[in-house]
């Protein structure tokens, strides 16, 4: 909740770092690798990366340079290419793609052409000027997909090309392994949080009855135990789809995961190591989170019961931004912005839990949710209806809180992921939650 207005020059200046940020770590994922990387399809699941680099130049040019501005298009005979919902991902290797050096070109220029549009555009008079919307916008696509590519990362084959120190976080375990969320209203979503995007709008009062919810995200060995006592072979855990998922994929354990010589090992950005059994557990779908929860008598937290634990504090009545107050994340706070190849051990970061006592709620993994991706009261598409309102319904469901792989400007109290519940990929763990 923002208290005070910033000038427009802290406001240019906000939106010039976050998209410099965030083309630091553009050039990151892509400079690590052989143009031959760059090019080829490591999954059908993900675009080769070249296609997202110049994706990210498209829809910059898109909406700062030719909406924002009026502008003509540099290279309108691309832009069908760029369109992600012209071309599913698996058919985008076979179109005729800008190569690597040209599209690091193409993205060059357009990043210094909204340098010099963000110097001398008011910014305020609309709704996608106010408070650099627009700039913030852009920059958050930018995160989410460098996000993508680092999962594009992970699924690729081949020798580490990507390195970053291990988590040296703080670290407290909590006394108590879940927390009791009193009941009552609390208020959900935003209204106040000038780059929020339209899926977190409008701020709304939500009445929760009271639950129980676990302190930390479950870890690799609790995942153990449910897979030690046949939880992948035992139908009356899992829903009726995601059973027939397990059986049709053979699935028996996390994604990436593999068992050796008696030990189960994973594959971590072209390593294999053991699985740390203090970590939260990684690469699981909405199926096997569901069916771990039931097998252990729980159940997923419903997102409103997430967001509730997450910033409602009981002391003043209020939603904070984040489970430790308004303040920005910082490196003591939270594991955020792929400073780190991995999830930090439970019971890190003790100074970023909520006052309930919740830990590690932001960043480290997304959580899922027991909840279907639905719009709030109030809501209205903006500045597009494909950001959110073409995948509400049963078939997405939502995911909370942000991993290691998401950067502090597309991380909120607010923000909200959705994904389809088979997704494995996807840098995805969980808490459990209970009735009272």
């Amino acid at each position: 909740m923002t208290t005070s207005h910033p000038s427009r020059e802290a406001l240019r200046e906000r939106a010039a770092a976050a998209l410099t940020a965030a083309r630091v770590r553009t050039a990151g994922l892509t400079d690590a690798v052989s143009d031959a990387d760059l090019t080829a399809q490591h999954s059908p699941l993900m675009s080769p990366l070249v296609w997202d680099l110049a994706h990210i130049g498209n829809q910059e040019e898109l909406w700062l340079l030719r909406n924002l501005a009026g502008r003509e298009s540099l290279r309108p005979e691309i832009n069908p290419l760029y369109d992600a919902f012209e071309h599913p991902r698996a058919e985008r290797p076979k179109l005729p793609l800008l190569g690597p050096g040209e599209a690091r070109r193409y993205a060059a220029e357009v990043r210094g052409r909204v340098f010099d549009l963000l110097e001398r555009t008011p910014l305020e008079g609309s709704a996608l000027l106010d408070d650099g919307f627009a700039f913030g916008m852009i920059a958050q696509h930018e995160q989410q997909h460098d996000e993508t590519m680092l999962i594009t990362h992970q699924l690729r084959q081949g020798s580490p090309v990507l390195t970053a120190p291990d988590p040296d976080a703080p670290y407290g375990p909590p006394r108590d392994a879940e927390v009791l969320v009193p009941g009552g209203p609390f208020t959900m979503g935003t209204s106040a949080e000038p780059w929020s995007l339209d899926n977190e709008r409008p701020a709304h009062v939500r009445d929760v009855a009271p639950f129980w919810i676990d302190t930390v995200p479950v870890t690799n060995a609790a995942y153990l135990a449910f897979i030690a006592d046949g939880g992948y072979r035992e139908p009356r855990w899992w829903t009726a789809p995601g059973w027939q998922q397990i059986r049709e994929h053979s699935i028996e354990a996390p994604l990436f995961w593999h068992r050796e010589a008696g030990q189960w090992l994973r594959r971590r950005f072209g390593v294999t190591e053991p699985v740390p059994a203090d970590e939260p557990v990684l690469h699981v779908s909405w199926y096997e989170a569901d069916a771990y929860a039931r097998w252990a008598g729980r159940r997923l937290p419903t997102e409103t019961e997430w967001e509730k634990a997450a910033r409602f504090d009981p002391a003043t009545g209020r939603s904070a931004r984040y489970p430790w107050g308004d303040a920005d994340p910082t490196a003591s706070l939270a594991n955020l912005g792929q400073r780190h190849l991995r999830p930090a051990r439970a019971g890190s970061y003790p100074a970023g839990a909520s006052p309930l006592g919740v830990h590690q709620l932001i960043g480290d993994v997304w959580e899922w949710t027991a909840s279907d991706f639905l719009p709030y009261p109030g809501f209205r598409a903006f500045p597009y209806r494909e950001y959110s309102e073409v995948f509400f319904g049963p078939e997405h469901k939502v995911l909370r809180g942000g991993s290691f792989a998401v950067d502090p400007v597309a991380c909120r109290g607010t923000f909200r992921n959705w994904d389809l519940p088979v997704r494995r990929q996807i840098f995805s763990g969980f808490r459990t939650a209970r009735d009272v």
